[in-house]
């Protein structure tokens, strides 16, 4: 019999079959008639917990054969057919594990589709540079081709490789935020000085587009000036792309929650349609030309979230894009 594999069962099987003969014996001296009624109590007393013993292995065995039904890849297994007791706890504990595991496949296979697209879309990012870099080197080769052309190629070869060193930078830093490999390093900074490093690798192009920058700032940020100051560049500069001749607008202040960065553009705005999916990786409008990746926002956002920031963007009443960005001095 297979319950009597189980230690435990065969300890108080010895337990009541002896103490049930003890009973008897004693019992026995008294009265032979008390002795059969202490044995037929001792004798039920076992009937009955062999009996709920085999409810309880039967209730294990369907229990185990569901669990291995799960593992096998079952979907509708009903855990819940079970009475009172300790199986019952255990039932309810193997629910709660399944419903997790499940939510943790589900969540893989999530991950697994976006790393494969994400893959897609880098490998289509970085293919087009280099075929582009491809044919102006074939261009170089022609031997019949005249010094102007051969010094627009160039050019031209050194903004794709800018690109390239852009694209493949940006994708390095997402990667590290994506693994939490990124250690802030917070300090007091003045919000001037997030102004002023963000402008800095944009000066040139936004001198030679006319684009004014008018600023009025004041307090500061308790951040990471170099990580924020990435961050800002990437909305300036997607602000710069979109907005032609003009004037950007940077506001900043702060308040005993949050310090606020406002950086407004006079272009043509944001579509409608854009403006849910502005910050989504690889996500380029309806207006974002050649030029764009999809990758500047999403990076933007990943870095402010990090420091229990948020950032938003939406059309400005005067006209052009906004964007908002708040850096919480608590947990919000």
């Amino acid at each position: 019999m297979k319950l009597l594999k189980n230690r435990e069962i065969r300890v108080f099987l010895a337990f009541a079959a002896g103490a049930g003969l003890i009973a008897a014996l004693v019992c026995l001296a008294f009265d032979w008639r008390c002795a059969i009624v202490c044995a037929a109590l001792a004798l039920a007393r076992i009937g009955l917990y062999i009996a709920d013993a085999c409810r309880r292995y039967r209730a294990m065995r369907g229990l185990a054969e569901s669990i291995d039904e799960l593992l096998a890849g079952a979907e509708n297994i009903d855990l819940g057919n079970y009475s009172e007791g300790e199986v019952s706890i255990l039932t309810n504990e193997v629910t709660k594990l399944t419903v997790r595991l499940r939510e943790q496949a589900s969540e893989l296979k999530k991950d697994k589709q976006m790393l494969a697209d994400s893959i897609a879309d880098i490998s289509h990012q970085i293919r087009t540079p280099l075929t582009a870099m491809n044919l102006i080197a074939a261009s170089l080769r022609d031997p019949t081709a005249d010094e102007g052309k051969r010094r627009e190629a160039l050019s031209e070869l050194t903004r794709q490789l800018g690109r390239v060193d852009w694209l493949v930078s940006a994708l390095l830093k997402l990667a590290r935020l994506d693994a939490d490999a990124v250690h802030f390093e917070p300090a007091e900074t003045p919000l001037s000085a997030l102004a002023e490093a963000a402008l800095a690798p944009l000066a040139i192009s936004m001198e030679l587009k006319n684009q004014n920058v008018i600023s009025n700032i004041s307090g500061s940020a308790f951040c990471d000036p170099s990580w924020t100051a990435e961050a800002l560049t990437n909305i300036i500069k997607n602000c710069s792309e979109h907005m032609g001749e003009g004037k950007l607008f940077i506001d900043a202040a702060e308040n005993p929650l949050y310090s606020e960065i406002c950086i407004r553009d006079t272009g043509s705005g944001i579509a409608k349609e854009d403006l849910p999916h502005l910050f989504e990786r690889f996500y380029r409008g309806k207006n974002s030309g050649g030029s764009g990746v999809g990758i500047g926002l999403a990076l933007c956002r990943m870095i402010v979230g990090k420091q229990n920031g948020t950032v938003k963007a939406e059309n400005a009443k005067e006209g052009g894009a906004k964007f908002t960005v708040r850096l919480y001095k608590g947990a919000v």
